[in-house]
């Protein structure tokens, strides 16, 4: 009789742990109830988030991207950072035709240089960041049209932005993640993502 854990293995790609370095950018908080950071030089994390960030929070209200819950449903916070990359938000500048795209505008809370396609980072893959801190990645942030409607507001006759930003930011919008271990994370601070093991599942 054959082994059902091992008949089909010759079907599910692995990749290997990595680890990749890169460096902070820029960061940025949000205060009172706008999503829209402004920048900072430091940021002071706990288990919660950022003390005082919109965002910030053991647990978290459900909304349109989670369907499987009625709206308002108390559960984990798993976004309480916005990550994004400066290369990939210059393509959705130019994708936009605009001349910048800042993180600001869309609730950055870190601006992380030096990973190709940060933005496909998978969930799970640990940051670990020089000065101690640990940010755990759930997954790629979905753009919408929140973030549109903010970037609308710096730009004079481009109302269309709203509805473009969705669509010529996606697979280029970053990621969110929560705190694995708390600490201090200053601007121009190197880290190491340390990608997990990855399976491609296949039924």
């Amino acid at each position: 009789m054959s082994d059902p854990f091992t008949s089909h293995r010759e079907d599910i790609v692995t990749y290997p742990a990595q680890k990749l370095r890169g460096s902070v950018a820029g960061l940025f908080k949000a205060e009172g109830s706008s999503f829209v950071t402004t920048a900072v030089d430091e940021l002071a994390l706990t288990f919660e988030g950022i003390p005082g960030d919109v965002h910030a929070g053991y647990s978290r209200r459900s909304g349109a991207r989670e369907p499987w819950y009625q709206r308002g449903t108390e559960m984990r916070n798993e976004r309480q950072l916005s990550i994004l990359a400066p290369d990939e938000l210059r393509v959705a500048a130019r994708r936009m035709d605009i001349p910048e795209l800042k993180p600001e505008w869309i609730g950055g809370n870190m601006l992380l240089d030096g990973i190709d396609n940060l933005t496909r980072l998978p969930p799970r893959t640990g940051l670990f960041f020089d000065g101690g801190v640990t940010i755990r990645i759930d997954g790629d942030n979905l753009p919408c049209r929140d973030s549109g409607r903010s970037i609308v507001a710096q730009f004079e006759n481009r109302d269309d932005i709203e509805f473009e930003f969705p669509k010529q930011s996606r697979d280029l919008r970053g990621l969110v993640g929560w705190v694995e271990k708390e600490g201090v994370i200053a601007s121009g601070e190197g880290f190491e993502a340390r990608i997990p093991p990855q399976w491609i599942y296949k039924v």
